[in-house]
């Protein structure tokens, strides 16, 4: 097999049939053989009915259906799992990344990339998802000692090698391109112009996107922990200075101020920071929790054409 196509499905499902048209398009003139695997992600607008129908008519497209909804990234990984290509590809089923994009990717991994990732310009995303993102790189960044460009997407190819040790990875908290970038290998990106979504409006709200950050972070990165020990430190060496100075204004007559707004802020204060350190350790024994209980991380209930 030369290159298997992974898509999860959550979503835009009349974009499906097109999305199919025109990876066979692309992919009939780039190589002699390939596979696309759907992934449906318990879609709720039951895009298992027309991925059937796909998979009827061209028994070159695999699917699995979830049991129910586990999350991009595991559906990403259920169908790296199970992919046979020399090349693997990733993208979305929303038709932001042009399938006919794949040709310049093979090509650039062709020059001797194990990775290449598709850089978006001029995205179509609202000055809101823009800004939201570009935040989060900033603080991952900061977080986890690296140097992300906000641009790169899922959207990429990755030789047989680098899909492997992917899928050797098997934490719960997972994000696709940041843990091929962590993989490591010989790397780079490529503009590509992205595409309006065929259909509808993305289905990650802005609390889901703050949760998936954190997640992103926590699991990339103990950077968290240390900084609340730092500030913890930091307040008990101001603490033991203004008592340093305290106790000098008493013994040299000066008097010490009275009254209770000095004990009432610094009590709200320091109970601030330990709530917030608290809070920080509780996020990382949360995902030893999750991670201790060794749970799969999908579970598939149907699959098609993988017995051809």
């Amino acid at each position: 097999m030369d290159i298997s196509v992974v898509i999860p499905v959550y979503g835009c499902k009349t974009a499906l049939p097109e999305l199919h048209r025109r990876l066979v398009s692309t992919l009939e003139s780039v190589v002699d053989s390939f596979e696309i695997i759907l992934v449906d992600d318990c879609c709720p607008q039951n895009s298992w009915e027309v991925i059937t129908n796909i998979c009827l008519s061209d028994s070159r497209v695999k699917s699995l259906r979830f049991s129910r909804n586990f999350g991009q990234a595991k559906a990403i990984t259920a169908g790296l799992d199970c992919c046979r290509g020399e090349w693997v590809v990733v993208m979305d089923c929303d038709l932001q990344d042009r399938p006919e994009f794949i040709k310049d990717l093979y090509a650039k991994a062709c020059e001797g990339y194990d990775v290449v990732f598709a850089r978006r310009i001029d995205r179509k995303d609202n000055i809101v998802t823009r800004c939201l993102s570009k935040l989060f790189y900033t603080v991952y960044d900061y977080f986890a000692d690296e140097n992300t460009d906000n641009s790169i997407c899922n959207f990429s190819i990755s030789k047989r090698i680098v899909i492997e040790n992917y899928c050797r990875m098997r934490e719960h908290d997972r994000a696709y391109m940041l843990f091929i970038k962590w993989l490591g290998f010989r790397q780079t990106a490529i503009d590509a112009t992205a595409d309006k979504r065929y259909e509808g409006e993305s289905s990650y709200s802005l609390q889901k996107k703050l949760t998936v950050a954190f997640e992103c972070i926590t699991a990339q990165s103990n950077k968290p922990l240390k900084f609340s020990a730092a500030m913890g430190f930091i307040i008990s060496f101001a603490s033991f200075l203004y008592i340093l100075y305290l106790t000098t204004r008493y013994y040299i007559g000066m008097g010490i101020p009275e009254g209770w707004t000095t004990i009432v802020v610094s009590i709200y204060f320091v109970g601030g920071l330990l709530m917030f350190a608290i809070g920080v350790l509780g996020l990382y024994i949360g995902n030893i929790f999750n991670e201790v209980k060794n749970r799969p991380l999908y579970v598939v209930a149907e699959k098609l054409n993988f017995d051809k």
